[in-house]
């Protein structure tokens, strides 16, 4: 393994990198029921913070965000001083910390919430697929379109999100648009069956995830600013039939905005892979689904990827970089403990010699 880009520092924006191996948003639905993150979760984020920056868990903008069953929120002040602990515990080591903004749109259930309306989404198409409830799994439910009053507040509740997600002390924000949730549901020509400004052709569904980004960049600031990503991915029942032309479009669009970074999903396109670092030549975060570690630093050492992040590997392995350096086998992530829970399969891993932590 040649590692030799892996551990140089970099910068996304005003975002300071003291290595390039981050950990990727993942869902472990261990908030309290009103979406506020707990003391576990700060030691959670802290144990991994020898990782070079920490994305958080999908954190919904507003309480129409939510799909899953004790996802967090940054939309009320006790979520704010809740995710400061998270913070600053992150930060006493030196990692960068970004708060992932998810609206999931339709993948949701009204059971999961508190206020138990419909979801919204692009159209009143509910996902063909099933959503798990405190009653055992239900399919997804119909959702009530988004008209366009309802757009442009949807577009400002993600603004203020960003602006509380600073206040908690994060180094920027994560914009969601991958994996089937509601940007990527108005990219989508199976979600999105809209015949206004929001549909239809590739500007038109590119529309309303571009007025997010403009709209936290305007609000935050460009530079901790982060877009994610996911072409061609069909979870969430997704269907995308130009996904070369539309990412093109999309990304070429993004790039005007001089956002801190692009968080690839990279699902083995290597020719979209290449338009899009032609397109976005600075700060492109790469996840290589599937990929082993190797693979994943190749593509630091051959200028595929400025940083790279990686899922279940960080989440079974808090002392991750330590791991690498020192050519230590890896803990196996235990699949049964990813949502809900207490503490078994979050923050009891066990870990290397503390002496061998080296960022």
């Amino acid at each position: 393994m040649n590692d030799q880009t892996l551990w140089t520092p970099t910068q996304l924006g005003t975002i300071a990198l003291p290595h390039r191996l981050a950990m990727a948003p993942m869902t472990r639905s261990r908030a309290a029921a009103d979406g506020t993150v707990t003391d576990l979760t700060a030691t959670y984020y802290e144990q991994r913070s020898s990782l070079a920056m920490l994305i958080s868990e999908g954190t919904q903008p507003s309480p129409d965000g939510q799909g899953y069953l004790n996802t967090p929120g940054i939309y009320e002040p006790a979520h704010v001083e809740a995710w400061k602990k998270v913070a600053a515990a992150v930060h006493e080591s030196g990692a960068a910390f970004v708060i992932q903004l998810m609206h999931v749109g339709r993948v949701a259930h009204p059971d999961n919430t508190s206020h138990g309306r419909a979801p919204v989404a692009p159209s009143p198409i509910a996902a063909d697929a099933m959503m798990f409830t405190a009653t055992g799994p239900q399919p997804m439910a119909e959702p009530v379109a988004l008209d366009t009053a309802a757009i442009a507040r949807t577009v400002d509740e993600f603004r203020i999100a960003a602006a509380m997600a600073i206040d908690a002390g994060a180094d920027g924000v994560e914009i969601h648009g991958a994996n089937g949730y509601l940007l990527h549901q108005f990219l989508s020509t199976n979600a999105n069956q809209r015949t206004d400004q929001y549909g239809g052709s590739l500007t038109g569904r590119a529309r309303f995830p571009l007025e997010v980004a403009a709209a936290v960049a305007a609000e935050i600031g460009a530079d901790r600013t982060g877009f994610r990503i996911s072409p061609a991915n069909p979870f969430n029942d997704i269907t995308e039939t130009d996904t070369h032309a539309l990412y093109t479009h999309l990304v070429t669009e993004l790039a005007d905005l001089d956002l801190a970074y692009l968080h690839l999903v990279h699902a083995g396109d290597e020719q979209l892979l290449r338009a899009i670092r032609k397109i976005w030549p600075q700060r492109l975060v790469v996840n290589r689904a599937g990929a082993d570690l190797d693979t994943r630093i190749a593509d630091l050492d051959n200028g595929t990827a400025d940083v790279i992040t990686v899922g279940a590997a960080a989440l079974a392995n808090p002392d991750l970089p330590a791991r690498v350096r020192a050519g230590a086998a890896l803990n196996d992530p235990d699949p049964t403990t990813f949502y809900g829970g207490d503490h078994h399969g979050y923050t009891d891993y066990p870990v290397v010699d503390a002496q061998s932590w080296d960022r």
